[in-house]
């Protein structure tokens, strides 16, 4: 026995960075996974497997506002707001669908940050402009015609 508290030891594991984000934790083989405790029942709702622990937390973050509300304790309480509308929904399936989506779309991002751009970007193109002229080429000095 180590006679620390068990306090202590959790308290520890998050400054070694174990376990950076509330709600993950790490597979022995690197992977990062996400679940929530049911409000009111001993069940757990599982929210999936991800490469980054940053995909985990907001998985975790997303289903643990479905089931709080605005009050819940997030990991990124800034980037709620990507998760979008309100289910109609509330079981358990639907929060983890919804949950599993967000981990998702942050993992595949990581993976290839130029492959996604966020949710609220989009570029509105104006079909009625006329394209601007290209510049035409410099005169380099060197002359392509031979006679």
């Amino acid at each position: 026995m180590d006679g620390g508290s068990g306090a202590a030891r959790v308290s520890n594991r998050r400054r070694s960075g174990e376990k950076p984000y509330k709600g993950i934790r790490m597979r022995k083989w690197g992977k990062w996974v996400a679940e929530i405790r049911e409000p009111n029942k001993r069940s757990r709702i599982w929210l999936g497997s991800y490469s980054t622990a940053v995909a985990a937390a907001r998985a975790y973050d997303t289903a643990v506002f479905y089931l709080r509300g605005p009050t819940a304790k997030l990991n990124f309480p800034d980037q709620i707001v990507a998760v979008g509308g309100a289910l109609s929904d509330l079981s358990a399936a639907s929060i983890r669908k919804k949950a599993a989506e967000v981990g998702a779309r942050v993992d595949a991002a990581a993976a290839n940050p130029l492959s996604l751009k966020p949710s609220w970007f989009h570029e509105e193109i104006d079909l009625n402009k006329q394209p601007d002229p290209e510049p035409e080429p410099e005169d380099s000095g060197l002359d392509y015609c031979s006679s």
